[in-house]
């Protein structure tokens, strides 16, 4: 009885009586359908023909327990999302279900509808009661937003339809099918972006505040967290605020660490949309609003090595030759500085790789509905796999240099920067769609420049 301690629902039938009675008709107006389910029926067409005879169970997953009756925000599956395009408003346990028939396959999609008020689920269950969370959707109302028949969730045995003929290979082909971004996709990344440039200079105006806070890359985190609350469904990953020796720590997402004036800070943050498409873009900034002289060297060598690996995506070459581009300037630049014990041409090797110290993590990853999208395509349709037009993925390479390294000099180490942009390529080449937020040292500090006196005075 994890919630009887809680549990002050009154249970009179006086109270059950006055309660189920008295409610006003609801006039609901059906939606019109949304943009992204008619491109997802196109998707299930392509997942259909090549599944011919099999039925397909796609769930969207259920809510997590963050602690006790409390739960994670609920995300769906991004499979789920993108053959449906339902996206933020999922409700939780969805299943879609495409059974397969002569011409193909008849796709429902099955979830929980809202109670009567003739049951005491609306004001007793605090898990799916509207009185808790807000009313849920009736099959009308998403099988009009979605254009897919609805059924009951209570209708379908979720364990008997996986089990029966669900295709083991079916996430793998998802991944791969999503390789190649549509132009609803592309769209929805445009629009990511532009809202996460816009979370970026959310920063810039709180950085001259927070120098000496004990927990200023909170502020950092929070201001960004505010805009992609704001303009799309949530971040898209965990912000990393990093200031310091915390920018060597790849994956720092506990942002409580203190922004003191001579830092650089490394922020990788993203947001996501409501149809779940995710920016991933990170920017490496000084906290006074200027690079110190080691501080510019190693920025313009990890933008040296963006630039290069950029320069050389178009389709036809191979997506592993994006990280070599950047390694090759990566080695180079560390072999120059007296930082390896081989020349930048041994430590290219296979065999070697010496330059790898200063970054061990890869170069690009695909980006979509996750920010690490594609996740289950196999290695030569991924890593070894040719570029296409319509790939959107990353370039983020970066040098860190720890603070206990004593292969680099003293005024190296705790020095970590990463400059990661996302590149959709085009049919000739690429574009790079994050680069309205500046890069170079030079933009960069203008952009945190004070305003000057005068227009200061005019806002």
């Amino acid at each position: 009885m994890g919630n009887a301690n809680r549990t002050t629902t009154p249970q009179s039938s006086a109270f059950q009586q006055h309660i189920g009675t008295k409610w006003a008709d609801r006039e609901i107006p059906l939606p019109a359908l949304r943009e992204a389910a008619q491109v997802a029926a196109h998707r299930r067409e392509r997942v259909s023909a090549a599944f011919a005879g099999r039925r397909l169970v796609i769930e969207a997953g259920e809510e997590k327990t963050r602690s006790n009756d409390t739960t994670y925000p609920f995300r769906a599956s991004s499979d789920f999302a993108w053959l449906t395009g339902w996206g933020s408003s999922t409700e939780p346990g969805a299943v879609l279900v495409m059974e397969p028939t002569p011409e193909g396959h008849a796709a429902t999609l099955y979830f929980r509808g809202p109670a009567g008020r003739d049951s005491d689920e609306f004001y007793a269950n605090p898990a799916i009661g509207e009185f808790w969370i807000g009313p849920r959707p009736s099959l009308a109302h998403v099988a009009a937003d979605l254009g897919l028949p609805t059924r009951e969730l209570a209708e379908l045995d979720t364990a008997a339809a996986r089990a029966e003929d669900n295709p083991s290979d079916l996430r793998q082909f998802l991944s791969e099918l999503r390789l190649v971004k549509d132009d609803y996709e592309i769209a929805q990344m445009r629009v990511a972006i532009e809202a996460t440039a816009r979370g970026f200079s959310d920063i810039a105006r709180v950085l001259p505040m927070i120098t000496g806070n004990p927990r200023g890359e909170r502020i950092i985190e929070g201001a960004f967290a505010s805009r992609a609350r704001l303009e799309g469904n949530d971040v898209g990953y965990g912000t990393i605020a990093a200031a310091g020796e915390h920018a060597c720590i790849l994956h720092w997402v506990k942002n409580d660490g203190i922004v003191k004036a001579g830092d650089l800070v490394l922020i990788d943050a993203g947001v996501e949309m409501d149809s779940y498409y995710t920016a991933d873009i990170t920017r490496t900034i000084p906290a006074n609003g200027r690079f110190s002289p080691v501080q510019r060297k190693v920025y313009e060598a990890v933008l040296e090595a963006a630039e290069a690996a950029f320069a050389i995506v178009k389709p036809g070459i191979t997506f592993n030759e994006v990280h070599k581009a950047a390694m090759a300037v990566i080695a180079r630049k560390t072999a120059e500085w007296g930082f390896l014990p081989v020349s930048a041409e041994e430590a290219l090797k296979p065999e070697n790789q010496h330059h790898r110290r200063y970054m061990v993590h890869g170069t690009s990853h695909h980006l979509g509905l996750d920010v690490h999208d594609c996740a289950e395509a196999r290695r030569e349709m991924y890593m070894d796999g040719v570029i296409e037009p319509g790939m959107i993925f990353t370039i983020e390479p970066g040098l860190y240099f720890q603070p206990d390294d004593l292969t680099v000099p003293e005024e190296f180490r705790g020095i970590g920067v990463r400059i990661e942009d996302d590149i959709l390529v085009t049919p000739t080449g690429a574009e790079n769609l994050s680069r309205s937020i500046p890069r170079t040292v030079a933009e960069v500090e203008a952009w945190l420049a004070p305003a000057p006196r005068a227009a200061r005075r005019k806002k």
